[in-house]
């Protein structure tokens, strides 16, 4: 197993940091090696011990979150989780977070029941893990004067990969893949850094692009306002995709949290359909569930691309898409946040190609109408 997570809770609430200290305590890979209530004294705590990850709140006194995260990505980047209730307002404050460098965002954990505690700790959890074999980039935005005290060392990230189940929702694809169309379908699996990679992406694409599905790993209620930004930024059109809606060219469809996105074929349309259903390879929505969909449904016509993410969630579904047809692509090792899913994917034997994420918008231009 490897020594433990060591992970510093940063939240003003006491209710919040004793909550997530029992949460994150509850898994045998992680300790808590302390909390703070505001940014100064997480420096405290940082100058006597650099954590692996830090779990920083949004909104505090003396110094917001977001700020702080500037600070420390500028000076010692240390693998950051932003912990928000992401209200409406404060789903559009985690997107800046995101850009400053956070790894990932969490729900606050509810306190009013067991079973909401229960159902927040497998996300929580994972999140952490992931984030501790994440490689943090510094903050795109320079920071102002800096708290941080020069020559805080930093901890080694060491959470073993936890093997995940390979349990889906869609059969395994028929005999023959479909017959191809004039059309594309782009089908797109990402995790723990892909907000950004998704955003870069995107904005390399021309407004004719093919249409795409995506399923990003994150929770319920970000995803509308991650949709909202990357529209405000791509010449596709980007939305959170709801059942029934139609895929078309020039648009981006984004599985919303806590629900499933699988593919489905009308005549000559694809089509969405948007569910409830168990967690498939720990996730939900999983990106198994939608390549596998698209392997049955598409087949030839469908292009598959595994993104930077902790896990094996993909791995299966993109081998049963290469197997019916489908070119797929997994991103490089040196440009991926989480070298897991592709890692998984790859050594599956479901991958046609391995590139950076900046060749992959090319990748998929060069196989629309192919």
């Amino acid at each position: 197993m490897g020594q433990k997570i060591r992970v510093l809770i940063v939240d003003d609430s006491a209710t919040v940091r004793q909550t997530l200290a029992g949460i994150l305590s509850s898994d045998p890979q992680i300790e808590v090696m302390g909390t703070a209530a505001d940014p100064y004294a997480a420096v405290r705590r940082i100058a006597e011990e650099a954590p692996d990850v830090i779990t920083l709140d949004v909104e505090m006194p003396r110094m917001d979150g977001i700020t702080f995260l500037r600070k420390l990505m500028n000076q010692h980047p240390i693998p950051v989780v932003m912990c928000s209730s992401l209200v409406e307002d404060g789903s559009e404050t985690l997107m800046q977070a995101l850009e400053a460098g956070a790894v990932d965002v969490i729900l606050k954990p509810r306190i009013d029941t067991r079973q909401s505690l229960l159902d927040a700790q497998v996300r929580i959890c994972d999140t952490v893990k992931a984030a501790a074999r994440a490689r943090p980039r510094p903050s795109a935005r320079p920071a102002s004067a800096t708290s941080i005290p020069h020559g805080t060392p930093l901890g080694r990230t060491r959470a073993p990969e936890p093997k995940l189940s390979a349990d889906v929702m869609m059969p395994a694809p028929s005999g023959g893949a479909m017959a191809r169309t004039t059309e594309r379908v782009i089908c797109i699996g990402a995790s723990t850094g892909g907000t950004e990679a998704l955003r870069e992406v995107l904005e390399a694409l021309p407004a004719d692009s093919p249409g795409i599905v995506i399923v990003q790993h994150m929770p319920e209620s970000f995803t509308a306002a991650f949709a909202r930004r990357l529209d405000s930024l791509c010449e596709m059109t980007v939305r959170e995709a709801r059942d029934g809606d139609t895929v078309l060219r020039g648009q981006v469809l984004i599985a919303p949290g806590n629900r499933h996105m699988l593919l489905q074929r009308s005549g000559a349309r694809y089509l969405v359909a948007v569910k409830e259903g168990p967690l498939v390879s720990r996730h939900r929505p999983s990106v198994d569930v939608l390549f596998r969909s698209a392997a049955h449904c598409a087949g030839g016509n469908a292009v598959g691309v595994i993104m930077t993410g902790m896990g094996d969630d993909g791995a299966t579904g993109m081998r049963e898409m290469q197997q019916a047809g489908a070119f797929t692509v997994a991103q490089d090792e040196e440009s991926c946040v989480v070298f897991g899913m592709p890692k998984e994917a790859i050594a599956r034997g479901g991958v046609d190609k391995v590139v950076g994420l900046s060749s992959i918008p090319r990748e998929i231009l060069r196989h629309d109408r192919s």
